[in-house]
């Protein structure tokens, strides 16, 4: 009894530093003692119950009991600025838990800071930067390609296919303007938009080509063109990489602007949170009480 009430003052003394050490046994009812109090809301000992193992250290226990007051401390700090900002809309959060308010009257808060103070430019050079150190991770998982395609119906005469087959297999005039008006009349389907990528299986999943060997057949051809099923299939392959090799930034610049805004946000959030708790420290709008001499052990 008398170590759990030793550790219990140790405790007091870790949170309030610089602050004239106090007991109080605070009690709003004739049941709940209080542990601490943060702008009128209060941690009571029955929160505690089971925090602490059996058989657990003493200085585990004090790590325990500190780093969980703190914790809660920070977060009614964080709760009671929402709260203050936020008008009574956002706060309309009736026949919720407690608990689920408080979260989203935080989720609210943090994406209001967001939406005012973040800075969502991210200029090509970050994006570069990000994408020269950390090229590991952009890996690619499948072989992508940069293809134009058509495929017709068979026609009796051949005209359609020769005139296709004639642009198509010429890179200087795939991208002309008339490739796309033949498409819209005779193809069945077609794709010659070649500054996208492509994964080569969902290529094949369209056009019926056989590849065994994707670094092969990818380096000795340039052009396909083959009848199967009463359709006729003409594919342009225009550039390739092979699966592991390293994605091309361009691949992964709206991924990499995304993670670098993540990065952004949490460490905004997190300056903020950190700024907050220093002002109410500063205030004195919290105070960490002494319960009983029980530490909060589990049953």
């Amino acid at each position: 009894m008398k170590k759990l009430s030793a550790i219990i003052g140790i405790v007091s003394l870790l949170l309030l530093t610089g602050c004239e050490y106090f007991q109080k046994y605070f009690e709003k009812n004739s049941k709940e003692v209080v542990v601490a109090e943060c702008y009128g809301k209060y941690l009571y000992e029955s929160d505690l119950v089971g925090l602490v193992p059996e058989n657990t250290s003493t200085l585990d226990s004090i790590q325990r009991v500190n780093t969980f007051i703190d914790s809660w401390i920070r977060r009614q700090v964080l709760i009671h600025q929402a709260e203050s900002n936020l008008d009574k809309e956002a706060l309309n959060l009736d026949k919720q838990v407690e608990e689920y308010r408080n979260s989203l009257v935080i989720f609210a808060y943090e994406s209001q800071l967001i939406n005012q103070k973040l800075d969502t430019v991210v200029s090509e050079d970050e994006i570069a930067e990000y994408y020269e150190q950390n090229k590991e991770d952009f890996q690619l998982r499948n072989t992508m390609v940069k293809v134009a395609y058509i495929i017709l119906n068979e026609d009796e005469d051949g005209k359609q296919k020769a005139a296709f087959k004639k642009l198509m297999s010429d890179p200087d005039t795939l991208l002309l303007q008339n490739i796309d008006i033949l498409a819209t009349y005779y193809a069945v389907d077609s794709r010659l938009d070649v500054d996208q990528w492509i994964r080569l299986d969902e290529l094949t999943s369209i056009v019926p080509i056989e590849i065994f060997n994707a670094e092969s057949f990818l380096k000795k051809n340039r052009f396909v063109c083959f009848d199967m099923n009463e359709h006729t299939y003409m594919v342009r392959f225009v550039d390739y990489l092979l699966e592991e090799s390293t994605s091309p930034m361009e691949m992964v610049r709206d991924n990499i602007k995304s993670v670098i805004l993540a990065h952004r946000k949490q460490a905004m959030l997190e300056r903020m949170k950190t700024a907050l708790y220093e002002k109410a420290k500063r205030d004195r709008a919290f105070e960490v009480y002494v319960g009983s001499p029980t530490l909060y052990n589990a049953d």
